[in-house]
């Protein structure tokens, strides 16, 4: 037997079982096993998506033809959100006794409301006429200030009321004029006018309205007839979660 061999056969007898093993695997080139090391952790799940807030409204419509202008009012009764204006009935669902549409929680900025009581009402607004009263070189001699009209509604049979008064306002955007409500919810367009600067509203007599409008070259002038031809509607209170 050579002299390795004989070595390596003493330092067997002398050696505990588990060493020998050792010494066997490194002279094969074997590797000793090691404990596998610790899994990566687990990075946290993203953040869930925010739950859609979504608020059924339901009312009867009034018993009139014509479009609906809806608004969503917070607890001070501010005006916070145009839901529909002058839509047709069409544009609301059917339920089973009556129109129902949806509130998103938004605000007319697309940003969310707080949580808490909100409340929803609107105008169907009949059949009105507007015709042209031509160009004015002069608007109306009290044109400045912020004036309204009072307006005595048709009584909602539903609601079981007296016949209200609305006042009645003018405003404007860059396309077109209309009246609305002295809180701003937009009830009829009355003309398809860029780049006006300033408008008028004055009664002329129970049922119609003249209006001036200036875009700085010309003034012009508008009859609004059948204006109370309009009827109120509420759909109650209800809770923003």
């Amino acid at each position: 037997m050579s002299v390795s061999s004989h070595i390596h056969a003493r330092t067997a007898q002398a050696l505990p079982l588990r060493y020998v093993l050792v010494l066997f695997l490194g002279m094969c080139g074997g590797a000793i096993a090691q404990e596998s090391p610790a899994p990566a952790p687990t990075p946290p799940p993203a953040s869930m998506p925010s739950v859609a807030r979504s608020v059924r409204i339901s009312f009867l419509p009034p018993p009139l033809e014509g479009t609906i202008s809806l608004g969503i009012y917070n607890e001070w009764d501010q005006l916070v959100r145009v839901l529909h204006q002058e839509a047709s009935l069409d544009e609301f669902a059917v339920g089973a006794d009556a129109l129902t549409t949806k509130w998103d929680g938004k605000n007319d900025d697309g940003e969310d409301l707080p949580a808490g009581k909100y409340q929803a009402r609107g105008y169907l607004v009949g059949n009105l006429k507007v015709e042209d009263a031509g160009n004015q070189t002069l608007p109306p001699e009290d044109w400045n200030g912020n004036p309204v009209v009072p307006i005595r509604l048709v009584a909602n049979p539903l609601a079981k009321d007296e016949r209200p008064v609305l006042d009645l306002a003018v405003g404007f955007d860059d396309e077109n004029s209309f009246l609305k409500t002295t809180d701003g919810l937009p009830l009829y367009t009355v003309a398809p006018k860029p780049n006006v600067r300033r408008a008028f509203i004055k009664k002329n007599g129970e049922k119609s309205v003249d209006i001036w409008e200036d875009d700085g070259a010309t003034v012009g002038q508008l009859r609004v007839s059948n204006v109370d031809k309009m009827m109120a509607f509420d759909c109650g209170d209800f809770e923003l979660k």
